[in-house]
């Protein structure tokens, strides 16, 4: 159980609303800094006694929302959110419960970005600290409270402080200390040492902040110690931003022969991995300590201190500092994934072969009725192991990625798709090779699939030493041999999984969870319907998602239209911005009587839609990317039209919608898409 270490006591915040707070910040004293609830919605009550706004049952019913948006901001330096919150509730576990929502909305995107989320209600304030990466464009902050089911919710926002700086630093000057908490133990806790605090039996030092006895610091003591062992933590905020560099913070021990004194980090998953221990006791003053810190996915710090005996002495610290800069003696540049992570659009990227002749060759399939394109675009290239051009059977083709470090946590995915086999156990399998090639495991391997069809794979690894992915296709038998395809191969740091990772931004879309913030004028049979797997109708439709093979995809089912009925799905309101827009989406139009796909842009307040994009009748088998790039300064939403063909052959389905700002980044691919339909502008008579 974690405890803060010292309860936030109100009148001691009170004090905060007398300083004058940076921008985007505000203590609710006596208004709300600038921050200004939204119309639409419901407001934030500033509390009468100040200190605090909030939003409750009183006056909100289940599901209604109020929102706080801020002046524009920006984050030249690297920058550190702060948000002092509290959410309760009358029941202990609800279903719906009320939630408190964090989006920066940037000054060139139609859509919000959420960076953080909480339900968890909680019977004191609570901190919540966020990394802001340094950039020059403007944003607003967005505070958003969702009402749950509870009888008597409420939500409740202390303060939001937005420093220079990173959120893992801290003097502990601060009653919140900077969201590092406590993880309690009976016997043994770190405190705040300083100021008038003289609780501990040991002689405490002044702190390194000020060098007087005003500052403060965290301390722990050995002084209630019972048992051997016995180990108090330090935990820091967790990392919400990439970063790399050098950590430093000042230390002292006092008989450090009896302790302990680590650190550690630990990623979401709960492993731990030492990164620093005290060599020797150093001497009574101040120690400074410079620890090489590299944190490309989410990340705590842990300061751990274990004790002997009740002779341990105490172990204290302060001003704990980070720099991108690497510590001294540290020349390496940190790992970027993107090195391991290859479409096959252009070349083999760092991946490569042991020997020349039969083995992965790089292909290209044009858009046709009977052989799927790659999954990158539906018509460019992917990895392909033609094991029926071996004579001999035991063929092997490995495919090596490049150098990865050790200890690290990664993430592997990939696509892939079979053809032929009679026996598919092992046909394809992925190794780890130790950098000499000579220890090797096998951490993934294919056993049953459905055939033509790409389906992702995910695969979460860590080993201590470097190591290198290998792909290997396999043809155990002459007679037995099938075609492996490749593709879209990507390489990520972190687990795969989180438990608490957020839901896509609003401008994105893959249809696996719900219809994102898509709506519909109506539903009913002959509606967009969400769907897995194969369409009822043979030789019309996608066999499964683009997405990863398995999931879910959006598609009119031709057999309960009429030729010529349509179907609309609408996206939610997009905000105006000036500048380029871009909009990319997967389609399938498979079917003998396909009929007509068609994107529209409906501009707020006008009646008529502009068309932006149309596909008429039967395009591949694959699922195809479509780019379409745009311009629009009022409110709009995008509007996906189907219209059923002449024959029950005329499912028609789209995935992966993704809304981003700024042109397309492949003009060559946006000019064919948008410009192919203008000999087909004129709507079909039906």
């Amino acid at each position: 159980m974690l405890l803060s270490v010292v309860l936030l006591a109100v009148q001691a915040l009170q004090l905060a609303g007398a300083l004058d707070l940076p921008s985007g910040s505000c203590a609710f004293e006596e208004n709300t800094c600038g921050f200004d609830s939204v119309f639409e919605f419901l407001p934030w009550i500033l509390n009468e006694e100040g200190h605090y706004v909030y939003v409750d049952t009183s006056f909100a019913k289940q599901g209604e929302k109020a929102v706080l948006l801020s002046s524009d901001l920006q984050a030249e330096e690297w920058s550190c959110l702060r948000l002092v919150y509290q959410i309760t509730t009358s029941l202990g576990s609800p279903a719906d419960p009320s939630r408190l929502n964090l989006y920066m909305r940037f000054e060139d995107e139609s859509f919000d970005r959420l960076l953080w989320s909480a339900k968890e209600p909680s019977d004191s304030w609570l901190i919540a600290s966020l990394d802001l990466q340094n950039s020059s464009k403007k944003f607003k902050i967005l505070i958003e409270g969702v009402m749950g089911q509870g009888d008597t919710d409420s939500i409740a926002l202390f303060e939001i402080k937005m420093t220079t700086g990173y959120c893992i630093e801290c003097d502990f000057e601060e009653n919140h200390l900077c969201g590092y908490v406590n993880r309690w133990n009976p016997n043994v806790n770190w405190f705040v040492g300083g100021g008038n605090i003289r609780n501990s039996h040991s002689i405490l030092p002044q702190d390194h902040t000020f060098r007087n006895e005003l500052g403060h610091y965290m301390y722990v003591d050995s002084v209630y110690v019972k048992h051997f062992q016995e180990v108090a933590q330090l935990i820091s905020p967790r990392t919400t931003a990439p970063m790399s560099g050098c950590l430093s913070f000042y230390y002292q021990l006092q008989q450090g022969n009896d302790n302990i004194f680590s650190l550690y980090t630990r990623d979401m998953a709960g492993l731990y991995e030492e990164i620093w221990r005290v060599d020797n006791p150093g001497n009574a003053a101040w120690n400074l300590a410079e620890v090489e810190f590299n944190a490309p996915y989410p990340m705590e710090v842990i300061f751990e201190v274990a004790f002997n005996g009740p002779k341990g002495g105490y172990v204290a610290l302060d001003d704990i500092s980070f720099s991108p800069v690497h510590c001294q003696n540290q020349t390496d540049l940190p790992f970027s994934a993107v090195e391991a992570s290859c479409n096959f659009e252009e070349d083999l990227c760092n991946f490569y072969q042991d020997k020349e002749g039969p083995g992965w060759t790089r292909v290209k399939v044009k858009p046709n009725m009977y052989r799927a394109g790659d999954h990158t675009t539906g018509s460019g290239y992917y990895l392909l192991a033609n094991t029926k051009f071996t004579s001999q059977p035991g063929y092997i083709g490995r495919l090596y990625g490049p150098s990865l470090p050790g200890n690290l946590q990664y993430c592997l995915r990939f696509h892939y798709a079979i053809y032929g086999f009679l026996k598919m156990s092992d046909t394809l399998a992925v190794y780890i090779f130790e950098e000499n090639h000579v220890v090797q495991e096998k951490i993934w391997s294919l056993l049953e699939s459905p055939r033509g069809v790409w389906l992702q794979a995910e695969i979460p690894f860590k080993k201590p030493m470097a190591t290198k992915v290998v792909f290997m296709s396999l043809c155990k038998s002459f007679w037995d041999c099938g075609l492996i395809a490749l593709d879209d191969i990507t390489m990520q740091l972190g687990s795969c999984w989180s438990p608490e990772s957020l839901p896509p931004p609003p401008g994105e879309c893959t249809f696996e969870q719900d219809e994102c913030a898509f709506t519909q004028e109506k539903r009913n049979r002959s509606s967009w319907h969400r769907r897995r797997g194969e369409t009822p109708t043979s030789y019309t439709g996608p066999k499964g998602d683009h997405t990863t093979g398995v999931g879910y995809y959006m598609y009119i089912e031709a057999s309960h239209m009429v030729y010529g009925q349509k179907a609309r799905l609408l996206s939610g309101p997009l905000r105006g911005v000036s500048g380029k827009h871009c909009l990319t989406f997967f389609y399938h139009m498979y079917g003998a009587g396909t009929g007509l796909l068609s994107v529209y842009l409906k501009k707020e307040e006008d009646s008529e839609e502009s068309l932006l994009w149309r596909r008429r009748g039967e395009q591949s088998i694959s699922w195809l990317r479509a780019l379409i790039e745009y311009s629009c300064e009022r409110q709009h939403q995008i509007i996906f039209e189907a219209i059923r063909g002449v024959s029950v052959r005329s499912d028609t389905a789209i995935d992966d919608v993704k809304f981003q700002a700024g042109p397309c980044a492949e003009m060559e691919d946006t000019t064919q898409q948008s410009s192919g339909y203008s000999e087909d502008l004129n709507e079909i008579e039906y």
